[in-house]
Parts: C-alpha cells; sequence; structure tokens
C-alpha cells in the first residue's frame, strides 16, 4: 500500500485533525481521533476501520501491522504530525476513526439483558471515560449519556476509557424523561446515588435488571431523574469526607454486578 509523506498545512487529511480537535466537527462529520499505538491497535483488534492512519515520519514502531486495517496510511512530517496531535508526548502514531452511533432500539437490542450505566450531564472527560472502561470491566451491556452529558469522544475521554469506547454500546443525547421511560419498558429498575431516602447500595439488590445513573460532578442526578428513580443508594463513608468522585463511586456500584 503506497505511503505518502505530507509536508503542507494545505492538505485535507491535515486539516481534518485540526477540525476534530473541536466538538462541533466531531458531531457534524461522526468521526474522533485515537493516539498512540495502544489504541490503534484495540480499534483494529475490536473491528474498528480507521479512515486514516497516520505516521510522524521519524515513527519506529511497526506500523505495518496497522496499514491494512485502514483506507489510507499517510506519513506527516515531524512538524506537521506535532501541530497536528492532540497529546503533547505523542507516541508518533495516530487515526481517524467514525463514531459508532446507534439509535434507541438499537442499543437496547445490543444490551440483552445487562445493566445498563446512565451518565446524567457529568462533564469531565476523564471521570466519563473512566466510567465507560469500568462499565466495560464490570460486564454492564452500555452507556446512555443524557443530554447535556460532556463529549465521549473527546481526546481525554478516549483515553481514559483505553479501547473501550470501541466496544460499548453508547446512546446519547436522550432527555431524561423519554431515557427512563425506555429503560422501564425493558423491566429495568432506575438505581439512582443520593443521600437522602438512600439505602447503602449493599443492601440494594444492584445486580441484575438495573440502569445505575451517576450524577454531575458538582449538582449531583437532577430532580427529575431521582423523582422516576426505583432505589437510591448511597455509599457509606467515615471520617470528613463527604463524597467521592464520581468515577470512583460508579465503580463501586457498578462492580455489584460480579457480586456471587
Amino acid at each position: 500500500m503506497e505511503m505518502k509523506t505530507i509536508y503542507s498545512t494545505d492538505n485535507k487529511i491535515y486539516k481534518l485533525c485540526k477540525e476534530l480537535t473541536v466538538k462541533k466537527y466531531r458531531d457534524r462529520l461522526a468521526k474522533y481521533i485515537i493516539e498512540g499505538e495502544n489504541l490503534v491497535e484495540e480499534a483494529v483488534k475490536s473491528g474498528v476501520s480507521p479512515e486514516y492512519i497516520i505516521i510522524r515520519e521519524d515513527y519506529e514502531g511497526n506500523a505495518l501491522r496497522f496499514a491494512s486495517a485502514a483506507k489510507e496510511n499517510v506519513y506527516f512530517s515531524r512538524q506537521l504530525f506535532a501541530e497536528a496531535a492532540q497529546t503533547e508526548t505523542s507516541q508518533g502514531i495516530m487515526a481517524v476513526v467514525g463514531k459508532t452511533e446507534l439509535a434507541a432500539d438499537e442499543f437496547y437490542a445490543r444490551l440483552g439483558s445487562k445493566n445498563i450505566l446512565v451518565l446524567d450531564r457529568l462533564q469531565d472527560p476523564g471521570n466519563i471515560g473512566t466510567m465507560l472502561r469500568t462499565a466495560e470491566a464490570a460486564g454492564y451491556g452500555g452507556v446512555i449519556a443524557i443530554k447535556g452529558t460532556g463529549d465521549i469522544y473527546s481526546p481525554k475521554a478516549v483515553r481514559a476509557a483505553a479501547g473501550s469506547v470501541f466496544r460499548m454500546p453508547v446512546l446519547q443525547g436522550e432527555e431524561t424523561s423519554e431515557s427512563a421511560r425506555r429503560i422501564k419498558e425493558t423491566g429495568r429498575r432506575i438505581a439512582a446515588t443520593a443521600m437522602d431516602g438512600a439505602v447503602i447500595y449493599y443492601e440494594a439488590n444492584l445486580k441484575e435488571n438495573i440502569a445505575l445513573v451517576i450524577g454531575n460532578e458538582g449538582n449531583g442526578i437532577s430532580d427529575e431523574f431521582l423523582a422516576l428513580s426505583d432505589v437510591r443508594v448511597s455509599i457509606p463513608m467515615n471520617g470528613y469526607v463527604e463524597s467521592l468522585n464520581a468515577a470512583v463511586a460508579a465503580a463501586i456500584l457498578m462492580y455489584e454486578n460480579m457480586r456471587k
């Protein structure tokens, strides 16, 4: 497969990379960038076919093992790659991949009977990506990102997800009421994290038929979702600690799914 070396900022692939640093273009084009050997390899192993694999001209790895998976492979000069990369210490390889956008019916069809993680307007990309990764590890079937939640395909979220972004079904942009209606129609209970009127999480059955809602880092779960919840759960804490990081709390609760 022929490899092109690109030096000019007028190149269409370079311009695409720059556009994909901005959320509105990621949304409009339904594409995003992944960086580093591990993420490119995870994408290919997960059946993702990159539109472009972009390699820095002095890259010392074996890019050829990925080459056949992409529609086109190109070399960027060192300077051009540095300007296009979204990390300061890049490994010298990145790829442009398409989003997997699911309609609600397709999302629920892919879940089977597995639990769902619901992100209620979370904003921190590190938290979002970490929760996606933990959801896969804990055996959850998919993730719902309620309208107003941060971008799952932002660079930091994609890195934190560590490959789970390629495999976990994600449903984005639903309103709270519509999402709750669909969840309940599947026979799942909505479990919301809360302090008032909550039971300790290990006294609730969070093992099956659950849609676990994790709220915004600063404001928690919306009043609307709390009102629609079937069970409210809390995590007991000692000392002067009032709350846990959202991703840590989500991990504790999701791993109830693995309880024997």
